[in-house]
């Protein structure tokens, strides 16, 4: 009986701890803490409610065109920025180029900006291929990913991925795939037009 009563005793332990760590994510979230990403179990376009959206802080790294500037979240205040993550060894990242630099253009005079985050490439490979696209917006250069660590449990290994924050750099919504304009676009116009806080 006592082993019994011992085995009980450590399966509610084990289920206290498996709950309290499926929801702490989702808590953080909705409190306005920060953002803390959950796997969304085969999603690939993820959107948060304005109440359960988790803020980004920080987020800055190298600027990809300009050595020795930093270049970040922090330099769009108010903003709605569109964060992508690509690389200009990735096939999808460079179809979507496009698609982003015509969203940075038709929303920008709104107060949306597009900033890119370059990982796990040549700096001379993305910066020609930034320069060749005719690309407007900014890039992070972050080869590691570091960045990304602003996004707790952010799968690093996504490329691409596009994170919309809003105007208060809260993420609003996420695209774990290549996205065109015509489906970033709408989504990203709704996000500018919620009311400011």
């Amino acid at each position: 009986m006592r082993k019994l009563l011992q085995r009980l005793g450590l399966i509610t332990a084990a289920l206290v701890l498996v709950g309290g760590c499926a929801t702490q994510g989702d808590d953080a979230n909705k409190a306005g803490g920060e953002f803390t990403f959950v796997s969304p179990g085969g999603q690939t376009r993820i959107f948060y409610p304005a109440a359960e959206r988790g803020r980004i802080s920080s987020l800055s790294g190298d600027d990809l065109l300009t050595p020795g500037k930093q270049t970040g979240i922090q330099d769009f205040p108010g903003q709605v920025v569109v964060l992508n993550v690509w690389g200009s060894w990735c096939g999808p990242c460079r179809s979507e180029a496009d698609d982003l630099q015509a969203v940075q253009d038709k929303l920008g005079p709104q107060g949306v900006q597009v900033l890119g985050i370059n990982v796990r490439d040549n700096q001379s490979a993305a910066a020609d291929f930034h320069r060749d696209r005719g690309l407007t917006y900014p890039s992070i250069f972050d080869p590691a990913g570091r960045t990304l660590l602003s996004l707790r449990q952010f799968p690093r290994s996504t490329v691409p991925a596009t994170i919309v924050l809003d105007r208060q750099h809260r993420v609003a919504a996420i695209f774990l795939t290549e996205m065109l304009e015509s489906d970033l676009l709408p989504e990203v116009q709704k996000i500018a037009a919620e009311p400011a806080a």
